[in-house]
């Protein structure tokens, strides 16, 4: 016999209409109350298929699904499939509905971002994924602020992390993969659960975990402009009991960046007008290398243990030319000078943890155990060169050490009780331990004998220690049509700090109680309404406390203040969220009182010297109102956009302010993703953060533009083209205006950077199932 022709377009489609809506044809969908006799039902002309629980995972969606297809078409019951001829004639299709996780949730206490299909994470770091997010911005040197308050716990998968811990905290989020990250999750009013630390709220980045049965696993090489590169391998293998995930990474970054400050001063010791120029051009390059890995083994159905461990290191060269020139207001210069600067980085970012699981008798009921250590040190070396034209001088040279040790060890404990009636109880300890060390020496260089003499202003040793022990207890029920969270963590702290140059021992300990309440309930069928109330802290950072002043910048010197008290902070909120079709909005009000929070304090000690040191704020508040909303244009286009109206008074009467200084502001980001084919996807995200009010002046508005590109050449390999911040808009600009002093100081970070990669995924693809699938 002849082989038989393949069927033609026009056969094709005679036979999906012939299928289309035949009794013959299964949806198979999900159903949490299965039961056998009602396994199966129809749908007009289609059969619905009802998969029970253990077969599919997913069955939340299954009555969605279902509720869908009876608005259109009546339902009868069913008990038995068609045992008709015609049925039996032909073979079952079943349909598979699928569909991928929002990019944006509203959850009880938290808001949750997807950031996976960013294109930018393919060469970015977390500070660039960061200010994607609505409500977060980061600046040029990874400072980052919730709502305009810089006051924000970093967590990283629920765990503090010494890395994103003070001083280390910008740095550490420049250098943190952005592939890394699944998603981000923000709680602007954490509920008791955490930790009361940050008064601006908490943010969570959610690493990536691979959940596929067998070895699975990606690597990508990504190449940029001035010799940068991102080359990183992530793999995991994972069976019914044991889960093993890990990854290596190798990062070359280079920056430039370019700083000036305009200054006049009321000279303290002549009371003349004097005006200065300071002109820096500062070059980095750094090599960032990194390595990660993780296990989780089920003891047995009940018990679970995991380890996980990570380390990222920091090498590099760090350069800069120093331009430097004054005189008296509206006159020649006087003072001309350079100075030249050549410097090593080095640092390191470690972590490890253990973690058990015990299930207990009831079900769900859970009893977790963690111990985890994290440790940031940091060592930087620079050699000087200063020359004087004016007046003339012969030049002088000397040598500044920097380091510092910070490790942060927590443990905690968390029983979990979920009761009947969707009530649920939690309880918790938890002990964060925190040893810092601070470490400066400086020495200037003999120009008779060349041999270095140490400079006691700028040798300094501090310590610092930090005990804080924590308890909570959380309760979850429903109150009417709300839904109520009512939580009380207590926390006692202990704090002890030494200033080793001249023995100045300091400290203090405080018990404080940090109450939280978050109501919220549906409205329609797509609408949910929601408030919370909770009340945090900010305990200053230790370096903030340390008194001696640091003269790595002869122009700008900084000292800290161990007076300084914490942050007392309520925050208030008022929100609603829901969906119209395929557009998803929400939109939040918010209020803050904040006392004692602390603050630069800027004063000039001499003609062009400044000391910029800290102290606490009586009262400031602030109030606005988010918005956010995410949608299809049509099938190809998909929008996002997010804002924030706000209002920010502050009372600096005791820092020499007239009196009560307010603004009012708008932020503003917007994306478009664009994918005109399946395999294509072009995407523009747009953020301007307005200007925000200081003490003694104004910080102004930041904007910035990135783009990506991504072409999926084959399902395993994919090839991106990125680039960030394409109009160079990276300009940091702070003005300090008061009776003695106006500087105008602009920081800008040349930060158009081009990069063009390639990721590959390999291991065995997860085979569809029959059933509603949902990307978890």
């Amino acid at each position: 016999m002849g082989r038989r022709s393949p069927p033609q377009p026009a056969e094709l489609k005679r036979r999906r209409r012939a299928t289309e809506g035949r009794p013959g044809t299964t949806l198979a969908i999900c159903n949490a109350a299965y039961t056998p006799r009602s396994s199966r039902v129809a749908i007009g002309r289609w059969r619905v298929r009802v998969s029970p629980p253990g077969a599919c995972m997913r069955h939340i969606f299954g009555p969605l699904a279902l509720l869908a297809l009876a608005s259109a078409t009546p339902i009868r019951a069913q008990t038995s499939p068609p045992t008709t001829s015609a049925s039996t004639a032909h073979a079952v299709d079943e349909v598979v509905v699928t569909a991928t996780r929002p990019p944006a949730q509203t959850l009880l206490d938290r808001k949750v971002y997807t950031v996976t299909n960013d294109v930018m994470a393919a060469s970015s770091s977390a500070a660039e994924i960061l200010n994607n997010v609505p409500s977060v911005a980061v600046d040029v040197d990874g400072g980052i602020t919730l709502r305009g308050d810089g006051n924000v716990t970093v967590l990283v998968d629920g765990k503090p992390s010494a890395q994103f811990s003070g001083a280390a905290r910008g740095l550490s989020l420049l250098q943190f993969p952005a592939s890394e990250i699944d998603r981000v999750e923000v709680l602007a009013n954490p509920p008791a659960q955490f930790k009361a630390e940050g008064s601006g709220g908490v943010i969570n980045i959610i690493t990536k975990k691979t959940r596929k049965a067998g070895f699975s696993g990606s690597t990508q090489l990504t190449v940029g402009d001035k010799r940068r590169y991102v080359f990183g391998v992530d793999g995991s293998y994972n069976t019914d009991r044991l889960k093993l995930s890990g990854g290596i990474g190798l990062r070359q970054d280079a920056k430039e960046r370019l700083t000036t400050s305009n200054r006049t001063v009321l000279d303290p010791t002549s009371n003349d007008l004097v005006q200065s120029q300071q002109n820096i051009d500062e070059h980095f390059r750094r090599l960032i290398p990194s390595v990660r890995g993780s296990v989780d083994y089920d003891l047995n159905d009940r018990q679970s243990v995991g380890a996980s461990f990570s380390h990222r290191e920091l090498t590099g060269a760090r350069f800069f030319d120093q331009h430097d020139l004054s005189g008296p207001a509206m006159g020649p210069a006087t003072s001309l000078s350079d100075r030249h600067s050549d410097g090593h980085e080095w640092s390191v970012d470690e972590s490890e943890a253990l973690h058990f699981d015990q299930k207990l008798w009831r079900p769900n009921e859970t009893l977790s155990i963690a111990l985890q250590r994290s440790v940031n040190r940091e060592r930087e070396r620079y050699a000087y060169q200063n020359t004087f034209a004016m007046p003339a001088a012969a030049p002088t040279f000397d040598d500044l050490h920097l380091s510092h040790d910070i490790v942060k060890t927590e443990f905690s404990a968390d029983y979990d009780l979920p009761l009947a009636h969707e009530r649920e109880v939690k309880f918790g300890y938890d002990f964060e331990g925190d040893q810092n060390a601070f470490d400066n020496t400086g020495d200037n260089i003999d120009p008779a004998s060349g041999l270095p003499v140490a400079n006691p202003l700028l040798t300094n040793h501090f310590r610092y220690r930090q005990q804080v022990n924590a308890a909570y207890g959380e309760y979850q029920t429903p109150l009417g049509a709300w839904r109520l969270q009512a939580g009380l963590r207590l926390e006692a702290t202990h704090v002890s700090t030494l200033q080793i140059t001249g023995d100045v021992p300091g400290g203090r300990s405080d018990v404080a109680a940090y109450p939280s309440l978050h109501l919220d309930r549906d409205v329609g069928d797509a609408g949910k309404l929601s408030a919370s109330v909770t009340r945090r802290t900010t305990r200053p950072d230790p370096e903030a406390l340390n008194p001696f002043v640091d003269y790595q910048d002869t122009h700008n010197l900084r000292a800290g203040n161990p007076d300084l008290r914490p942050q007392d902070t309520w925050s208030y909120q008022l929100g609603y969220s829901g969906t119209v079709i395929s557009q998803t909005y929400s939109a939040t009000a918010y209020y803050r009182t904040d006392r004692n929070s602390v603050t630069d304090v800027t004063t000039p000690i001499s003609a062009d010297v400044v000391l910029v040191t800290k102290a606490n704020l009586p009262l400031t508040r602030s109030s606005g109102v988010e918005f956010s909303a995410n949608g299809r244009i049509n099938p190809k286009l998909s929008y996002g956009v997010s804002g924030d109206v706000f209002y920010s008074q502050i009372d600096a009467v005791s820092l020499g302010a007239a009196g009560l200084k307010s603004t009012t502001g708008v932020n503003l980001k917007a994306s478009l993703d664009y994918r005109p084919t399946s395999a294509d996807t072009a995407q523009i995200s747009v953020s301007r953060s307005d200007k925000r009010l200081t003490p003694q002046g104004y910080v102004t508005a930041l904007n910035l533009v990135n783009i990506g590109y991504r072409r999926q050449i084959r399902p395993d390999l994919a090839v991106t083209l990125t680039v960030s911040d394409l109009f160079d808009g990276q300009r940091y600009r702070r003005l300090v205006t008061t009776p003695q002093l106006r500087d105008d100081y602009l920081r800008h970070q040349i930060g158009r950077i081009a990069y063009v990669g390639f990721v590959y995924t390999f291991g065995a693809p997860k085979k569809a199932k029959a059933g509603f699938e949902y990307d978890q």
